[in-house]
């Protein structure tokens, strides 16, 4: 983790890696994404985090896979009915330090193998 992006690690009740990852992503609820973002400096949860944090983690127990940010952008246009390039730059807005990173962090997800961030 980026010193300068996260703030000192609150007391979270969950077993997380050294890079803040939940070890156990079953343990995961909304009340734990709320406690997560509270970490990170310069995001403020709101409830349109929730929508994306649900996408992640449904995405991943049917594909096995964390989607990547086309993937996450084609559901913004989908559901939000954005352009492309809208949703794109409000999946970066709601995840101003990355979405790979903060994104699956917040849904509850083991540490991605792979960070293409396309």
């Amino acid at each position: 983790m980026k010193a300068t992006s996260m703030r000192t690690p609150i007391d979270i009740p969950v077993e997380r890696c050294s890079d803040g990852y939940l070890k156990n992503p079953e343990e995961w609820d909304e009340e734990l994404a709320v406690l997560l973002a509270s970490e990170w400096n310069g995001l403020t949860f709101t409830e349109e985090h929730l929508p994306i944090l649900h996408f992640i983690r449904e995405h991943h127990a049917e594909h096995q896979t964390t989607p990547d940010v086309r993937e996450a952008t084609h559901y913004i246009v989908a559901t939000k009915g954005l352009e492309k390039k809208a949703a794109k730059k409000y999946l970066f807005k709601l995840f101003p330090h990355g979405y790979m990173q903060q994104g699956c962090q917040l849904a509850g997800m083991r540490r991605p193998t792979a960070w293409c961030v396309g």
